[in-house]
C-alpha cells in the first residue's frame, strides 16, 4: 500500500470577469507557489480571468487573500471586473470548461456588467476619536458636565453609584452622538453614490462602515465631500478611506464549477 499522498488534479481557479474581446495575459502571479500565468479566456466578448490551479481549496489566509486581491487590481487597472468568490476552482483543465461557465451564465455575467460599467467601489470607515468625542459630550450634556463637576471633590468610594451613572449617561450620549454623525455624512455622501453598502460596526467608537458604489465620473466631487467632513469633524474623527476596491458589496457573485 503506497503512502504517498495523491497528486491533486489540475484546474482553472477563476478570479474575475470583464467584458473583453480579445487575448489578454496579465503575467505570472496566479494563486499558490507556483505563480501560474494569469490570462482571459473569451466567449462572446465576455472574458473570465483565470490561471492554472490544482483542485484544492485555498486556506483564506493572508498570503492566499493577497494574491487573490492582487490580481483583481491588476484587472481593475484596466477593466471593469465583477470579483469571483476566492477560491473558485474548474475542475475542468481546459479552457473548454471555462467557456461553457460564460455560455451558461453568460445573460447574467452581461447584465451585472451592464450594471456595474463605469463603476468602482470606495471603502469608508469613521472612527471616534475617544478624548476628543468624550469632551464634547460633557460640554454639550449640561446633565453630565453638572454631576461631574459635583464629584470632582468627593472621594471615589462614597461616590462609587453616581460615577456608574455619568458613565451609563455617557455611554447613551455617544450612542446618540455617533448615530447623529453618521446620519449627516450619509446625507452629504449619499447623493455622490449610486448606491451604498452600510455594513455592521465593530466597536463602540465606530461611527461608519461603509462600502460607496461610484460612478467613475463622480470620484472627484466624492473624493472633495470626504475631505471637506475630515476638516469639519477631524477633531472628532478620524477618517479612513479606501479606493479603488473590487466591489464585492456590490455583486454577490458565486459561480457554480460543479457538473460542467
Amino acid at each position: 500500500m503506497s503512502n504517498e499522498q495523491e497528486t491533486p488534479k489540475e484546474g482553472k481557479y477563476i478570479y474575475g470577469i470583464i467584458r473583453h474581446s480579445e487575448p489578454i495575459e496579465l503575467g505570472h502571479i496566479g494563486m499558490g507557489k507556483r505563480a501560474d500565468l494569469v490570462y482571459g479566456i473569451c466567449y462572446k466578448g465576455i472574458t473570465a480571468i483565470v490561471s492554472n490551479s490544482p483542485v484544492i481549496i485555498y486556506e483564506a489566509r493572508r498570503v492566499n487573500m493577497i494574491t487573490h486581491e492582487k490580481v483583481l487590481e491588476e484587472i481593475m487597472k484596466q477593466f471593469t471586473v465583477l470579483p469571483v468568490r476566492f477560491s473558485t476552482i474548474s475542475e475542468h483543465n481546459d479552457d473548454e470548461g471555462i467557456l461553457r461557465i460564460i455560455e451558461k451564465d453568460f445573460a447574467k455575467f452581461d447584465e451585472m456588467l451592464i450594471k456595474m460599467d463605469g463603476k468602482k467601489e470606495l471603502g469608508l470607515k469613521i472612527l471616534a476619536q475617544e478624548t476628543a468625542i468624550y469632551e464634547d459630550i460633557v460640554e454639550k450634556y449640561d446633565t453630565i458636565r453638572n454631576l461631574r463637576e459635583k464629584l470632582l471633590n468627593l472621594p471615589a468610594d462614597k461616590t462609587h453609584y453616581q460615577r456608574m451613572k455619568i458613565g451609563e449617561m455617557v455611554a447613551e450620549a455617544l450612542k446618540k452622538e455617533t448615530e447623529n454623525y453618521k446620519e449627516t455624512i450619509l446625507e452629504v455622501l449619499s447623493p455622490l453614490a449610486d448606491d451604498i453598502k452600510i455594513n455592521d460596526n465593530y466597536g463602540e467608537m465606530m461611527i461608519l462602515n461603509a462600502a460607496f458604489l461610484i460612478k467613475n465620473s463622480a470620484e472627484p466631487a466624492f473624493d472633495k465631500a470626504v475631505n471637506d467632513l475630515d476638516e469639519k469633524f477631524g477633531r472628532f474623527m478620524t477618517f479612513k478611506y479606501v479606493g479603488t476596491l473590487p466591489p464585492y458589496n456590490f455583486v454577490n457573485l458565486v459561480i457554480n464549477t460543479k457538473g460542467i
